[in-house]
């Protein structure tokens, strides 16, 4: 059975309660902290093809670092740069399965892809 992978923060008990969630179905996922490794541009860009929404919609809006980039009316391309360069605003956790995404807001929406 292919196993989802989670971007996950370990601090953030939405990110906790969807990992549980993805054992208690059965799966042994891989953990990316991405605070720790962030991903690039370009697996941003395909999460969020994977996703099917915008940048805007996976980014924290409420961390201080975008309000202090100016984000709010910032392009597709520049969202996308922040995230890679300051990875704390992805909004979390993002669970990856067999080709598709979903953002565990709430935790057990990515039942839905699995």
């Amino acid at each position: 059975m292919t196993q989802p992978t989670i971007w996950h923060n370990p601090r953030c008990s939405k990110s906790r309660e969807t990992l549980e969630i993805l054992k208690e179905a059965g799966f042994q996922p891989a953990v990316v902290e991405y605070l720790k490794v962030a991903p690039s541009a370009d697996e941003i860009r395909e999460t969020l093809r994977q996703l099917g929404t915008a940048a805007i919609d996976l980014i924290r809006t409420g961390e201080s670092v975008f309000k202090e980039l100016g984000l709010a009316n910032a392009s597709e391309a520049e969202c996308v740069a922040a995230m890679a360069t300051h990875p704390v605003l992805i909004e979390r956790p993002v669970v990856f399965y067999n080709g598709k995404a979903a953002i565990g807001r709430p935790p057990k929406s990515v039942l839905g892809i699995l």
